[in-house]
């Protein structure tokens, strides 16, 4: 699209005296970037090849000083003055590939049985465009004007635009050839990405007058930006200015992920940026084995990011994509995910003491990457999307008739429907969605082979309902559960397999197979968590899948006590030659006692090139006094890319008292791109007080890049007398030297302290530009504090820029303290305006401190209804303080019903501590209904240690049937100690149902003990 001052420049530049030069210049590739994103249909590459004489070039252009622009229209651009671009047939690689591009267009045009004036009005170009697109003598047509004749003509687009760059020497071809994953942006259908297919609305017309655009792009609504959809762009500006950056969002099913992750890359998609997709084998495999060759200007799509973060392959894939980002020689790359809210939280939460961290290269990759998408949009985003309904959106405008509950991106990906057909389905339907939804919630793949479903559907059946089947039961329930609720959408998905040739955006899928629905899913996930599969299904898995998902599917039996089953299908994986079958069912001997057989299995998975295997064997056999042996297998694993088994022996070696022979570990480890066991033993020394020693390992994990252990160091010598922190502040300095952001921040701390405020500021900047905004924060908050509030604003919004949201409101929230009311009401507000749901709540308490209660409930009220709980579960504590208990449960079932229930459960703790039992009941019973069973815990909590047992049992009975699987567990305790062994065992077998064992453990403890221990 050329800009509005187009025809002014081109008018100047056609004047004789503008071509008097035609001399090529040097320019900068940021200059070249500004060109391209103006003139983006000029057929170039962005980011051209950089000769020996320092001169881009661009492919089929030249670059001059004071020249015409001729782009391939035939226009001209440029004011004789500046840069510009004129593109020429000299760079063409492939005439043939030209010549069979234009040969497929004149074919569609005469297919269709228009002239090239009806084509150009069609597709909305310039006559003269058109007839130089289709001439064998004229420059090669752009992309842009390629893609639109193909869609005017019905073509393939995507094929065209790949004939385009093998012309031009760009295309997968070419890029397979230089070893780079990934294609061009543009080359990419959202759909192949997983961008959901959205309903297709009922159409006023239809036939010839409808002109919507063919093809499965076509069915995308118009987008509506949302506040995270900012922070999204803010990293792909900078990306585009030369910096590597990561982002994954969170969010429920349909939520609109995958589609702002869509948005973000289409200013890259204009610059010529790739995107690669780890995909085939699997995705796990796809990116340990590409991840090293992803080359500058290429988005890396980690969509259902647990598919790589998640398995024995995942803390290698984060450490790589670690190893991405840091390195400079690739930058700028972007790599974006998408993660559900229950896998970020098993990622981020921290192992209990003792027990092993299964996620510390994920959780550290992580965090301050990640960004929360609400499940619903709020008014600002409402208002959009009515405009963009009002301007034609079809899509938007059935969503917004038929929802007024803000979840338009789930109404769109036809989520109610989709449920509705579940609820309302026949038994036979029915069975085969539940194999489905627990198939996937237990860890099968996503691609369910027919007999699988048939067979495993057996059990899900009554004995009556079984009997009344017709012959011919499958073909109608199949034909049932695949009809289609909107458009593409359906319930269960058939995937079809190509017969010639596997496709490099598919995963492999196994012949008659098919996937269930995002969102059904994830509501199986949530309904069916407390059930354990019959019979029939793990028949079925042992029969029909994978080796991968038998794995899965055999930690899942173990977790709920189906020891058999657990072992029969880790067997069937193994049987197959599967190195991690072949490892995990040397757990279940082990675990077993079996542990000759297990030792055997691990040197079979270990020869088979499993590194976990070798892993794991290493501690196993150090354990058993050979720590030679062990130390052999530990470095193979490493030599291989696999260094956990070398910082396990380092800390296992450390803790032992053999310092040297730790370090010795630790340093190989390094050597081999893993810095973290030098940290974890600098800590474990300076916690020790071997300062020296553990100094020593810091420097050595900052020469390989690693400046954390330096800054862990200062930590804990902060808590020491004056000369611990003289040292702390040292080692500060010494990481900041190199970078490292919190030290940075640290250092702008003190230097503000010390009242050197420029080189406090410089220091921050330099923090935040490391990702810790925080350090402008503080800053801000010290010059707050000290009475200069304008350059505490200016810092707040420095900060805000560099992603701390909550900059504002600090600055606001020490201006109420010192009594600056109309100051920080202004702050509040701007920051609310921004999209900040702590200014809103902050804002209503200040309506409460001066009096006008009405003013902040109708605040409470007004975000609520927006998706914005935290103003009315604040206030709610206010009423109930103040005594106005109705108030109170108001502002509080406004909380929960905009997604919070902490209100509820604070009120119901509230109630129990001043004597209202019956009333904290039940509020307790409201929370667990929407979700939440914290409240009922706790006050089972409280009534236990009143001495109140039966109150506490019948508490934690409703926090069990609404899924909680602790309850579950401290439930089948309380039995067995009122000696209710029968129902103890009962109750320990449903939460070993539900995926949580430990009842049974605990139970066995309990028995174990003598009697007159277990009063």
């Amino acid at each position: 699209m050329i800009d509005a001052g187009y025809e002014a420049r081109s008018r100047r530049a056609r004047q004789p005296a503008a071509t008097a030069m035609r001399t090529p210049v040097k320019i900068t590739r940021a200059q070249a970037r500004r060109i391209t994103a103006l003139w983006s249909d000029i057929v170039a590459v962005p980011y051209g090849r950089r000769g020996c004489c320092g001169v881009t070039d661009f492919r089929g252009c030249h670059v001059h000083r004071g020249a015409l622009v001729e782009d391939e229209h035939g226009r001209t651009t440029g004011d004789g003055q500046g840069w510009g671009l004129r593109v020429g047939m000299d760079d063409v690689r492939d005439t043939a590939a030209l010549a069979e591009l234009r040969s497929r267009l004149e074919t569609g045009r005469v297919a269709r049985g228009i002239n090239q004036t009806a084509l150009a009005r069609a597709a909305g170009l310039g006559r003269t465009t058109v007839s130089r697109a289709l001439s064998p003598d004229a420059p090669g047509p752009s992309s842009d004007t390629v893609g639109a004749l193909g869609r005017a003509l019905r073509l393939d687009v995507n094929m065209l635009l790949g004939l385009l760059d093998t012309a031009y020497g760009r295309g997968p071809a070419a890029l397979a050839a230089a070893g780079a994953p990934g294609r061009p942006i543009r080359m990419w259908d959202p759909h192949d990405l997983e961008v959901h297919f959205a309903i297709e609305a009922p159409s006023a017309r239809s036939g010839p007058g409808d002109r919507r655009r063919p093809g499965r792009a076509a069915a995308l609504p118009a987008y509506v930006r949302r506040p995270h959809d900012e922070h999204l762009a803010t990293l792909v500006e900078a990306a585009d200015e030369g910096h590597s950056g990561m982002a994954v969002l969170v969010g429920s099913s349909s939520t609109g992920k995958t589609r702002a992750c869509w948005e973000a890359v289409q200013p890259l998609a204009a610059l010529g940026w790739r995107l690669w997709h780890p995909f085939d084998p699997t995705r796990a495999e796809a990116a340990l084995a590409d991840l090293n060759r992803v080359e500058p200007q290429t988005v890396v799509w980690l969509n259902d990011a647990q598919q790589y973060l998640g398995g024995e392959s995942g803390e290698r894939i984060a450490a790589a994509i670690h190893g991405l980002l840091t390195d400079v020689s690739r930058s700028p790359v972007l790599l974006l995910g998408t993660l559900w809210t229950e896998y970020q939280n098993d990622y981020l939460a921290l192992p209990r003491s003792g027990s092993p961290d299964p996620h510390p290269q994920a959780r550290a990759l992580l965090a301050g990457r990640l960004i929360t998408l609400p499940d619903r949009f709020d008014h600002i985003a409402i208002t959009k999307a009515r405009a963009l309904a009002a301007a034609g959106d079809r899509q938007l405008a059935h969503a917004l008739q038929h929802t007024d509950s803000g979840r338009l991106t789930q109404f769109l990906a036809g989520a109610p429907e989709l449920l509705r057909r579940y609820e309302t389905a026949g038994p036979p339907v029915r069975a085969l969605l539940e194999v489905a939804m627990d198939a996937r919630r237990l860890g099968a793949g996503l691609h369910l082979p027919v007999g699988f479903l048939e067979q495993a559907a057996e059990d899900y059946l009554s004995d009556d309902e079984y009997d009344d089947l017709a012959d011919n039961w499958l073909d109608q329930a199949f034909a049932d559960v695949t009809s289609p609720v909107h458009g593409r959408l359906a319930p269960l998905r058939r995937v079809r397999p190509r017969p010639t040739r596997r496709s490099p955006v598919t995963e492999t899928a196994p012949a008659h197979s098919y996937r269930l629905a995002d969102y059904l899913e994830q509501h199986g996930r949530r309904g069916r968590a407390r059930l354990c599969p019959p019979a029939s299904f793990w028949q079925a898995a042992h029969d029909h899948l994978t080796p991968e998902s038998l794995v899965n599917l055999a930690d899942a039996a173990r977790l709920r006590h189906r020891f058999r089953w657990a072992e029969q299908l880790a067997q069937r994986a193994a049987d197959s030659g599967d190195t991690d079958a072949i490892a995990r069912l040397a757990e279940i001997r082990l675990a077993n006692g079996a542990r000759g057989e297990a030792d055997q299995l691990l040197q079979q998975a270990a020869d088979a090139g499993s590194t976990g295997a070798l892993v794991r064997l290493a501690v196993i056999r150090h354990v058993a006094g050979h720590s030679e042996e062990a130390e052999a297998l530990a470095q193979r694993a490493a030599d291989t890319g696999d260094t956990r088994g070398l910082g396990q022996l380092a800390e296992i070696i450390e803790a032992d008292g053999d310092r040297k022979r730790a370090e010795e570990l630790a340093v190989r480890a390094a050597a081999a791109g893993d810095t973290g066991p030098l940290v974890r033993l600098a800590e474990m020394r300076e916690l020790a007080g071997v300062t020296q020693g553990a100094e020593r390992l810091g420097q050595l994990a900052a020469k390989a890049g690693d400046t954390t252990a330096l800054v862990r160091l200062a930590t804990i010598r902060e808590t020491g007398g004056p000369t611990a922190r003289h040292e702390a502040q040292r080692l500060y300095q010494r990481a900041g030297r190199v970078g490292n952001a919190s030290a940075l921040a640290r250092l702008a701390t003190e230097r503000e302290s010390a009242g050197h405020r420029g080189e406090a500021e410089q220091l921050a900047r330099r923090a935040a530009h490391a990702g810790q905004s925080f350090a402008l924060v503080r800053l801000a908050e010290m010059r707050e504090a000290a009475g200069a509030h304008e350059e505490a604003e200016k810092l707040a919004q420095q900060a805000i820029e560099a992603g701390h949201r909550f900059a504002l409101i600090r600055i606001a929230a020490i201006r109420e303290a010192a009594g600056d009311l109309q100051g920080a009401e202004r702050l509040f507000q701007e920051a609310a305006a921004a999209g900040n749901p702590t200014a809103v709540a902050r804002l209503a308490e200040m309506k409460v401190s001066t009096g006008d209660a009405e003013a902040a409930i109708r605040l409470a009220r007004q975000a609520a209804e927006t998706g914005n709980p935290s103003a009315a579960a604040r206030l709610a504590d206010w009423r109930e303080a103040v005594g106005d208990r109705e108030g109170a449960e108001m502002l509080a079932h406004l909380s929960a019903d905009a997604g919070d229930t902490s209100a509820l459960t604070r009120l119901a703790e509230m109630r129990e501590l001043t004597g209202d039992r019956e009333g904290a009941a039940r509020l307790a019973r409201q929370a667990a209904q929407r979700g939440s069973t914290t409240a009922v815990v706790r006050l089972a909590d409280m009534r236990e240690a009143a001495g109140d047992r039966e109150a506490a049992e019948a508490l934690a009975r409703i926090a069990a049937d609404a899924g909680d699987t602790q309850a579950m567990v401290r439930l089948a305790i309380m039995r067995e100690m009122a000696g209710d062994r029968r129902q103890a065992d009962h109750l320990a077998r449903a939460a070993g149902d539900a995926g949580n064992p430990s009842a049974f453990s605990r139970l066995a403890e309990l028995r174990a003990r003598p009697a007159e221990d277990q009063t």
